[in-house]
């Protein structure tokens, strides 16, 4: 007999946990998230544990964790692993700088490119569009 006060279908889990069925469904097949047993003739019922699964799982997708990086995340959830999982997250954050240098790089080019597309009213070709189809977007 189990100790946990909460024992609800799907749904309600689903709901608890602040997602659909289908994604506890897909959780289920991506093995981030048991399947519980049930007797014969019976619904599947989910307990406090597997809400707070969901919730580990969304708030990890939140930081940019990949569906199979927070699997790894919950292999170390055994309290002794704390390096691994700050290494996981150190290369996660490395990864998010790098893509806000890009995306820096990025708003600096779009905004030199509009800036020459203004400066070239009344010519034929639009600076933006030439600068593009000469692959030379700085």
């Amino acid at each position: 007999m189990s100790h946990d006060p909460l024992r609800v279908s799907i749904g309600a889990m689903a709901n608890a946990a602040g997602v659909n069925v289908e994604t506890i469904r897909f959780y289920q097949r991506r093995g981030l998230l048991a399947e519980p047993k049930r007797r014969y003739g019976e619904i599947r019922r989910y307990g406090s544990a597997d809400v707070a699964r969901v919730k580990f799982v969304k708030a990890a997708q939140r930081l940019g964790f990949s569906l199979d990086e927070i699997a790894g995340l919950l292999k170390l959830d055994d309290g002794t692993r704390c390096d691994e999982a700050r290494g996981m997250a150190e290369e996660k954050l490395n990864g998010v700088r790098a893509k806000l240098r890009d995306l820096r790089r990025m708003e600096s080019a779009l905004k030199a490119l509009i800036a020459d597309c203004c400066a070239g009213r009344g010519t034929v070709t639009c600076p933006l569009i030439a600068s593009l189809h000469s692959s030379d977007a700085r």
